[in-house]
């Protein structure tokens, strides 16, 4: 049985409320975090990060065996990020489990997969920090998991972002003004409408298409210099064909929605 997408994200919400509490009441109103110029987003004002890769393969397995691999980050300096990144990786190969996973690390999950693998499973942690500046730091965490037998791998997508000033992650009830939740939902709906404009499919047939992949709303966002972007999951949206879908929200389309402080200054 196929755990939620929406359960999974809830299981990796709690899970990571274990490590960290998120932002109440957000930085001060009178500062921007989000830069005016997209060249005041660099790395050297960001946090400093390091990569992270190996490639394992079932210890003692000869043949055909069951791979992990990693491709990762790392803070130096600031462990909580670094534990978090390790923490909702592992639990982002939950999919496939009708239960939460047993396992909180990346090495706990190494020894779980060892243990129940079928010979040709694969799974591919990847972790990246999407966006920058001196103030906030976006990570995109991606999970590609292959099961003996099946057509296809499955892949899960989550974004963290993290307020550099307080080091909690920021959740989306954080950085929207209060009572804007539905305003929230109803722009991300309007580049929905932008996306299928641009997506051959649904011009093709948009009642069937909107049927057969109706519109959902998401809290999976991150901030970027253009706007907020919000990312799906194959089969949320569309089609597996049509990959892991992308949703820009232009900043204008915040005014009055977004918290000041993470409007562009």
């Amino acid at each position: 049985m196929k755990l939620p997408i929406q359960a999974l994200r809830l299981a990796l919400a709690a899970g990571a409320a274990g490590l960290l509490t998120a932002c109440a009441s957000g930085p001060s109103p009178n500062i921007s975090l989000i830069p005016a110029e997209t060249a005041e987003q660099t790395s050297k004002e960001g946090l400093f990060v390091q990569a992270v890769k190996w490639e394992h393969k079932k210890p003692g397995c000869e043949g055909d065996c069951p791979t992990v691999k990693l491709d990762s980050v790392v803070f130096p300096g600031i462990a909580r990020l670094t534990a978090l990144v390790d923490h909702a990786l592992a639990l982002m190969t939950g999919i496939g489990n009708s239960q939460p996973p047993v396992y909180a690390t990346v090495a706990e999950y190494e020894d779980y997969f060892w243990k129940t693998a079928a010979p040709r499973d694969s799974t591919l942690l990847a972790a990246k920090t999407r966006y920058r500046n001196k103030h906030l730091t976006v990570v995109e965490l991606n999970t590609w998991q292959y099961f003996t037998g099946a057509a296809h791998g499955i892949s899960a997508t989550q974004f963290l972002n993290w307020d550099n000033g307080s080091g909690k992650v920021l959740s989306l009830a954080n950085v929207l003004e209060p009572g804007k939740q539905d305003a929230y939902v109803a722009a991300l709906k309007a580049a929905h409408g932008l996306w299928l404009a641009k997506n051959a499919d649904a011009r093709q047939d948009p009642e069937s298409y909107n049927r057969i992949w109706p519109f959902q709303a998401s809290t999976n966002f991150a901030f970027t210099d253009q706007g907020l972007l919000v990312k799906y999951d194959s089969y949320q949206i569309a089609p597996y064909s049509s990959g892991q879908p992308e949703l820009l929200i232009p900043y204008g389309d915040l005014q009055g929605i977004l918290r000041p402080e993470f409007m562009p200054a």
